[in-house]
């Protein structure tokens, strides 16, 4: 009997196998949002908000639309937070393909997030400054506006110059849904497109910003809606994941035979 309900056991999917449907699209509602309340945050509020070479009409902006400017911010912390999720659940996803990759691809998102956080800082830093707190009355009006200039273009700066984490991270995943056999292979390209683009941007910026195009960021821009679109929708191919999943076991016990690991 115990013979039986091995054999039966191993034809059995993966426990988890029931759920990773709904992991994929838990994975693509949270890119969705997260893009959204990006762009929110990182680019339609500061379009409205910041005069790049003028000091005194940006401080007269964000004291015009102070709640504008702090939801800017939330919108970052919606993102993050999303980012930081949805890199949890593409590990599980793409795990089955190389657990070791998919961890590294794991690590230099959750790095990269980090990195624009502390960026975000200045970001906030800049609405600190122009609230006339009594310990800065030792500068002038005109003084503070232009520290505040500068700390959004640090936050602007610090956005950009570290873009290789997200870039490195983003090719990683982009070979591993192209290994996989449970996700198009097209996708894989676009997210190393995506990734390169990042990299590509990030250099530029540092060695010469004059060829530092945004236009190097729209494969970041389909690639995200397309990842985001497939896996809320289609999600992944359950049987060819379990596959995958039986693989990686297999090859795991090649690896490190029970034999070998009893004293």
């Amino acid at each position: 009997m115990s013979d039986v309900r091995i054999a039966t056991e191993a034809r059995q999917p993966p426990a988890s196998a029931a759920s990773i449907s709904t992991y994929a699209r838990i994975a693509g509602a949270l890119l969705l949002v997260g893009f959204v309340a990006g762009g929110f945050g990182e680019l339609f509020v500061p379009s409205k908000l910041i005069v790049p070479a003028d000091a005194t009409a940006t401080a007269h902006n964000i004291m015009a639309s102070e709640s504008l400017f702090r939801m800017g911010f939330v919108g970052y912390l919606v993102e993050a937070v999303c980012d930081v999720s949805t890199t949890l659940l593409l590990y599980v996803l793409l795990r089955p393909v190389n657990k070791n990759l998919a961890l590294l691809a794991a690590f230099f998102g959750l790095v990269g997030t980090a990195t624009y956080a502390i960026a975000e800082f200045f970001y906030f830093a800049a609405l600190q400054l122009l609230e006339g707190a009594t310990y800065l009355r030792t500068f002038s009006p005109e003084q503070l506006n232009t520290l505040a200039l500068l700390s959004l273009k640090l936050y602007g700066d610090g956005a950009e110059v570290f873009m290789a984490f997200g870039g490195v991270g983003s090719i990683i995943v982009g070979y591993l849904i192209f290994r996989s056999c449970y996700l198009p292979k097209t996708l894989g390209v676009l997210l190393a497109l995506a990734g390169l683009g990042f990299i590509t941007i990030n250099v530029a910026l540092v060695l010469a910003p004059a060829y530092a195009s945004p236009v190097l960021l729209l494969p970041v821009l389909l690639a995200t809606l397309s990842l985001a679109l497939w896996l809320l929708v289609k999600g992944v191919d359950v049987p060819k994941w379990v596959a995958a999943v039986s693989r990686a076991e297999s090859a795991d016990r090649e690896f490190c035979p029970t034999s070998a690991m009893s004293p």
